[in-house]
């Protein structure tokens, strides 16, 4: 298996409702690892939206948008709950929603 690579510079480019907007492809893609039994496929995209959000959190600490960090680090802290503490059923939707409000808006941007 090939090991997973982004190119940070070219993330930091991005708008911030793009960084987001690719988050929630992982995040998708974690979620339905998950519902379909697949705990390898799982691991792997939670590892990549982990990778994706730190990338999105080091690029707005410092800057004028640094206020978003918070909003970051809490994506992720739900993001993670979702998979680690039993809630999955409860609130997979609910995380979906949230991330796929940034996929259209990173769409409707371009």
């Amino acid at each position: 298996m090939a090991e997973y690579r982004f190119d940070r510079q070219r993330w930091a480019q991005l708008t911030f409702y793009e960084q987001m907007g690719n988050i929630a492809s992982e995040v998708g893609r974690a979620i339905i690892a998950h519902r379909e039994g697949k705990p390898e496929r799982e691991a792997r995209a939670i590892d990549r939206a982990i990778d994706l959000f730190s990338a999105t959190a080091e690029v707005l600490v410092g800057t004028q948008y640094s206020y978003r960090l918070r909003e970051v680090l809490r994506a992720r802290d739900e993001f993670l709950r979702l998979f680690f503490d039993g809630t999955f059923e409860e609130d997979a939707e609910k995380i979906e929603r949230y991330f796929n409000d940034f996929a259209f808006l990173a769409r409707a941007g371009r």
